[in-house]
């Protein structure tokens, strides 16, 4: 099932997509329901959205409405780096030292922008880079979660764009400032439920810009794979519903290009994950 959050004629609802059609769900959601989060921790409200047929007094056309981000406030967005076997070749050649255990780091949550909203080149930033990354609700929260049990505590996926300040991620070792900038966290373009994938490391994942294929990989090529990282962070911190995870980027990012190539103002970069969708931004100059 795919849960969108979306605008239609000045309204923003939440909805069920079925083929080209939104079947609209907020007659059964609860007063005060943000975004796709919580009608994932209502497991009678999805059962029920299943079984809704499209017809022309529930559903709109999906080309006629306004896709938002699907998750609005995650209680984290939290974000792994160095993920794909590809990607640490890149960056041994540009003299990177190749980690040895998960590295994790978190984007701000007023990052988050829509799957098909407009990117901001903020004034502050030279060197403005893009990462395809396959993104992870948590439905199930939990502690010390074990590697095995780990894909049962996932509501769903999405697709992602970890756009990156490079200039100001090599300011602070923790690298926040550079993935933190205002519309730089696009996610979407809806969130496919957990049970439409029946495996997150056999997924096909790639980026273009202006329609050059830049990046063009498999989640298999992760280095740790989605069970892997869920069981690791759950060692750290409680996952709680609702928290968003992005599970690295593979090879082909504009700083590793020889010359390295960074994003400029006009440009469209498209992400797209087999089974999920895709989602296409525009690079514009951030508003004075």
């Amino acid at each position: 099932m795919k849960l969108a959050r979306y605008r239609h004629n000045g309204t923003t609802s939440i909805g069920r997509v079925e083929g080209d059609r939104l079947i609209d769900l907020a007659a059964l959601l609860p007063e005060g329901a943000a975004d796709v989060a919580a009608v994932l921790a209502l497991p009678e409200i999805l059962a029920t959205a299943a079984k809704l047929q499209a017809s022309p007094q529930n559903s709109v056309a999906l080309d006629q409405v306004r896709l938002l981000a699907p998750i609005v406030r995650p209680g984290k967005f939290m974000c792994m780096g160095m993920n794909y076997k590809d990607h640490e070749e890149e960056a041994r050649r540009l003299g990177v030292a190749i980690p040895t255990s998960q590295v994790w780091f978190s984007k701000q949550i007023t990052c988050i922008n829509g799957p098909f909203d407009d990117v901001h080149f903020p004034q502050a930033v030279e060197r403005l880079d893009y990462e395809a990354e396959m993104g992870v609700v948590i439905g199930k929260g939990g502690r010390r979660i074990s590697e095995a049990d780990a894909l049962n505590h996932i509501a769903g996926y999405f697709v992602a764009n970890d756009v990156s300040a490079r200039d100001w991620q090599a300011k602070s070792p923790t690298w926040t400032l550079g993935k933190s900038f205002d519309t730089h966290g696009p996610i979407g373009p809806w969130i496919v439920t957990a049970d439409e994938i029946a495996n997150p490391q056999e997924l096909t994942i790639s980026l273009s810009v202006n329609g050059q294929r830049r990046q063009n990989s498999s989640t298999e090529l992760m280095t740790y794979s989605v069970a892997r990282q869920i069981a690791y962070l759950s060692e750290v911190m409680t996952l709680e519903p609702g928290d968003i995870l992005i599970t690295g980027t593979p090879a082909g990012v504009g700083i590793a290009m020889d010359p390295p190539t960074y994003l400029q103002v006009g440009d469209v970069v498209r992400v797209e994950i087999e089974g999920i969708g895709h989602i296409e931004n525009t690079i514009v100059a951030e508003p004075r």
